[in-house]
């Protein structure tokens, strides 16, 4: 960050300790007497230096000692801050736009627990078109940059995506290849065969003609319906008029698909607006954040953000946090942002999104019209997102009861951690570990593993390797409440054999696997020969199963990807030229073995392949007939 300082002194790590000649109490006093009078970011951390609250202020004196007032008006959650703070830190900004970007990016960093947090930090994905191109492509990307490109989005729901490519490429024949378009390949690819391209590969569409029809895309997805339709319109007539009946038909046709998808996806209003719309729900102490997104009038995703205890936290805080912290990431603002209460620092961050998206943003608190029936909508989303989280923590409270009940545990178990072995012919053997806090996957916590001490197919051996270093090597994650291992009496076995190792034997372990020609489910536990049958509808049947499968998913998808990147090394291994470092050199430059089989005699000489190289590359690559 730009212009950020330490307050009053020399730069040093946020944790470091202390000097031992002057107490906390001394040190914190010591600060609040000589705060500064300037724009800036506050952290107040606990007695082992751990950030427990970032927060900014236009005059960091006036806001930090607003805490440490006698009699001040503070909430529950505030006073139990308070009675945690045992340090503070402050940073000096030029402005209160620069402290506003710095504690996003704190707050990102420290995830500190008295902070309104998201927990989602997901990268969504959007479609880029490079206009400047010749002859551009819709690509998916999920990383918005500044390089003049056309960004629409964000798609949080990967259908809303998949159906909106589907549409564009059934409606519009816009080119899908990735090799370079100059008019001189030698035929068209079979997407010229079906209609879906015109094939400018090969001169038969000129850049012009290209050019409508990226313009057309353009108009689709920035909800410039009417002016899409009337154009096609008066192709149509004009095309019935010279007698081109084949022409027109499919432009008739084009109209009525246009028609039927913009029916189902445009929602009650009058203008092709981008907007995000935030709702609020609150019931009890739970609260759920509703975020819809609006781009040309078209309706293309929701995110849902939900907190079980924020019954103290004010709606315009809330609001306020979400927008901080949702824009932080690399997304695209849209022009309005329409909100269900008003924010006192609006200004500031509409100036902090419109430097974001590099045009203007406002932030509008509607109270009538269209765009308040918008921010009722997303009302009536949040309202249904907090019935269905309330509901299911309630099945998760009443998994973990029977669970902590069934298996005879001294707590509840809370945090579960479950174990996953995966490999072909015990060829590239990996393990899984997830983790399940609260009723929720923690995907920050999930680990994966090489399995390194194992030769063949042997996934008894595998699961020991696999707990032993997860309880005896992974720094800075809690010990589980229960262990989940996927399997019976054997892999349980191995398990316990690897939590001794680690000097974990007291954990509460358990297998988990269905006999052979079965249906239930059922619990192994150590000690224990017969196993406990669980109830097919049981609310704790289905929190295991929902871990071991997550276990599972997780250890086939890092197989694969061992494996695949396995296949590619040994194909190209056989290549005489292509060493180790020109391998990856190819694999950097053209992603796939794919992607460098139907790689032009040029490109291949570009990444410094010789004649005879690049035909010993075509052969070992081409397809088997």
């Amino acid at each position: 960050m730009a212009g950020a300082l330490l307050a009053g002194r020399s730069p040093r790590p946020y944790n470091s300790p202390m000097p031992a000649t002057q107490s906390l109490d001394q040190k914190l006093h010591s600060k609040l007497d000589h705060l500064p009078e300037q724009p800036g970011v506050y952290l107040m951390k606990d007695a082992s230096g751990d950030v427990l609250y970032v927060g900014k202020a236009s005059v960091l004196a006036n806001r930090v000692r607003s805490y440490f007032q006698k009699g001040s008006d503070q909430t529950p959650k505030t006073r139990l801050l308070m009675s945690q703070v045992a340090d503070l830190e402050t940073l000096v900004t030029r402005s209160e736009l620069e402290a506003l970007i710095l504690e996003s990016n704190l707050i990102k960093r420290h995830r500190p627990k008295f902070n309104i947090l998201l927990r989602d930090d997901k990268q969504y994905p959007y479609l880029r078109l490079p206009v400047w191109e010749n002859f551009p492509r819709l690509s998916i990307v999920r990383k918005v940059k500044k390089d003049g490109a056309l960004y629409y989005g964000p798609y949080t729901d990967g259908g809303a995506l998949k159906s909106t490519l589907k549409v564009i490429r059934r409606v519009f024949p816009l080119a899908t290849c990735e090799i370079e378009i100059d008019g001189t390949a030698e035929r068209a690819c079979i997407e010229f065969e079906i209609k879906r391209c015109m094939a400018p590969c090969i001169g038969n569409q000129s850049r012009d003609d290209y050019h409508r029809i990226v313009t057309q895309v353009r108009q689709f997805l920035e909800g410039r319906d009417t002016e899409l339709l009337d154009g096609l319109r008066e192709q149509m007539h004009i095309a019935a008029d010279r007698q081109a009946f084949e022409d027109a038909a499919r432009l008739r046709d084009q109209i009525y698909k246009i028609e039927q998808t913009l029916e189902k996806q445009r929602i009650a209003q009058t203008t092709a607006a981008d907007q995000d719309v935030i709702g609020l729900a609150r019931q009890g102490t739970a609260t759920d954040l509703q975020m819809l997104f609006v781009r040309g009038g078209l309706l293309i995703g929701r995110k849902d953000f939900f907190w079980p205890d924020a019954a103290d936290v004010a709606d315009e805080e809330l609001v306020r946090s979400a927008i901080e912290q949702f824009y932080n990431k690399d997304g695209l603002p849209p022009k309005e942002l329409l909100v269900p209460t008003a924010l006192n620092e609006a200004g500031l961050i509409e100036q902090w999104l419109s430097g974001k998206k590099g045009a203007a943003v406002r932030i509008v608190a509607p109270e009538r019209g269209i765009k308040h029936q918008l921010v009722l909508l997303a009302e009536e989303n949040a309202a249904a997102a907090l019935a269905d989280h309330l509901r299911n923590e309630a099945i998760d409270h009443q998994a973990v009861e029977e669970l902590k009940r069934l298996l005879h545990l001294d707590k509840v178990p809370r945090r579960i951690e479950g174990f996953d072995i995966s490999n072909t012919m015990g060829d590239q053997s990996v393990a899984s570990f997830v983790v399940w806090e609260e009723g929720q996957a923690k995907k920050s916590d999930y680990r994966k593993f090489r399995i390194k001490t194992v030769t063949g197919a042997n996934d008894f051996a595998s699961m020991q390797e696999a707990v032993g270093r997860r309880y005896g090597e992974t720094e800075g994650l809690p010990l589980p409440d229960l262990v989940l291992i996927d399997g019976g009496l054997g892999q349980l076995s191995a398990a316990m054999e690897g939590l001794k190792a680690a000097g974990r034997a007291g954990l509460p372990i358990i297998g988990l696997a269905k006999a052979r020609g079965e249906k239930e489910e059922r619990i192994f536990l150590p000690g224990r020969k017969n196993p406990i049958i669980l109830k097919p509808s049981s609310p704790a049947t289905h929190l295991l199963q929902r871990i071991r499968d997550e276990a599972h998913r997780f250890a086939i998808a890092y197989h694969r990807k061992l494996r695949g990147k396995a296949l590619v090394s040994s194909k190209l291994d056989r290549i005489i030229g292509v060493g180790e470092i020109r391998r990856n050199r190819l694999l950097k430059k053209f992603g796939s073995l794919d992607k460098i089989a139907s790689a032009t005699d040029e490109q291949l000489r570009e990444a410094g392949l010789d004649a005879t190289t690049a035909a010993e590359i075509r052969k070992v690559l081409a397809p088997i007939p």
